[in-house]
């Protein structure tokens, strides 16, 4: 199973710009959809983003459509999700997810969909 590992993420004011990397270890994830998931403070895991194994597919969030961007290099086994327009309502912690489960369809936007995890990363976004 592969090992996900963030980083890129820390405290940035309202209107700045963040780029948060997920590197896979252990087995590579070259065929396997990546995705970007988020959980403020007493809230559910929320789908953020997510790429196909080629890049070809993406799909957003509405929340973050037009300020965020996923892409990935297969080479480096990393994906990446570069924020702007970063908002107070985007404080969380970020997780990277791989593996979607066999039976599960595109555009994998539910967190149980998925079988590996990094362990998070937090992102804070100062008014």
């Amino acid at each position: 199973q592969a090992q996900l590992v963030e980083s890129g993420g820390g405290l940035v004011q309202a209107g700045g710009s963040l780029r948060l990397s997920c590197t896979a270890s252990g087995r590579t994830v070259k065929t396997s959809a990546m995705g970007w998931f988020r959980q403020a403070p007493g809230k559910e895991r929320e789908f953020v983003a997510v790429i196909s194994w080629s890049g070809l597919y993406i799909d957003v969030a509405e929340s973050v459509k037009g300020r965020f961007t996923i892409s990935r290099d297969n080479g480096n086994n990393t994906v990446y999700l570069q924020m702007d327009v970063l908002k107070p309502e985007d404080t969380a912690l970020y997780y990277c997810a791989a593996d979607p489960q066999y039976g599960s369809r595109w555009p994998y936007q539910l967190a149980d969909e998925y079988n590996t995890w990094g362990q998070g990363i937090q992102v804070t976004v100062s008014a």
